[in-house]
């Protein structure tokens, strides 16, 4: 493994009139946009690739997810050196208790944004170590040797119950009035290997776009943009965003 191969977008959809996602690729942040980068771990010592889809009324979600997605960046550039996989973990359960009261505050001083919230997605590096971390509906993939599997696990009503009932009825995210609420979060270093591909997502895609489809995109090694665009051709009823990352 020599380098991450990065492609993001995000998109407002065909219905909705304004875009709740945010996507944050290292040091830069992506919202109504395309971005195109490669990083190389080795030569750094950290960086988080993280989607973000708010939720709330007005545009809220809009400011719950920059909110919690460069709140995110500062904290994994702030992190001392020296951590152990379980101080890590520790320090990830109290930043979550930190966004998830700010978010809160914000609320309580503006009515207008009150209740907003956000799921969070990533991935992060840190000191040579790869870890996943999950809170909400948005997802992770992984396409090895043309085979497609979610490593993220849903925190939703339909998740819980097993059918498709209660679309967009989540049960864990940051903010949203949840208070428990909880992030998974899994080291898997030993199991990054070349000629994977990573793809992180808001459910704009995965509602409009099933899984067999999305495993056939990421078989033809399509862009972001072009993930984006088949749930735009799909519908397009919410948001859309996505980030996907070929190891090479």
């Amino acid at each position: 493994m020599d380098k991450f191969s990065i492609t993001a977008a995000s998109h407002v959809g065909c219905i909705r009139s304004n875009n709740e996602d945010m996507i944050l690729v290292w040091d830069r942040f992506i919202r109504n946009d395309s971005y195109r980068t490669e990083i190389y771990p080795e030569s750094i010592n950290r960086f988080v690739i993280a989607v973000a889809d708010g939720m709330g009324g007005h545009n809220a979600g809009e400011v719950a997810s920059q909110q919690a997605i460069e709140n995110l960046r500062f904290f994994i550039d702030d992190l001392p050196v020296g951590l152990s996989s379980g101080d890590l973990n520790e320090m990830m359960a109290e930043w979550l208790k930190s966004i998830n009261k700010s978010i809160e505050g914000r609320g309580l001083s503006d009515p207008s944004l009150a209740d907003m919230g956000t799921t969070l997605v990533g991935i992060i590096y840190y000191e040579h170590k790869f870890y996943w971390m999950n809170c909400g509906d948005s997802r992770l993939y992984r396409l090895r040797d043309g085979q497609l599997t979610q490593l993220s696990t849903d925190h939703s009503l339909n998740n819980m119950m097993g059918t498709k009932k209660h679309s967009n009825i989540i049960t864990n995210c940051i903010g949203g009035g949840c208070r428990t609420s909880f992030i998974d979060m899994f080291e898997f270093t030993s199991d990054v290997k070349t000629d994977d591909t990573y793809i992180l997502c808001s459910d704009g895609l995965n509602d409009m776009v099933d899984d067999k489809h999305i495993e056939a995109l990421a078989d033809q090694q399509c862009s972001a943009s072009e993930f984006c665009r088949a749930a735009i051709d799909a519908g397009g009823y919410d948001n859309v965003s996505v980030c996907v990352i070929k190891v090479m």
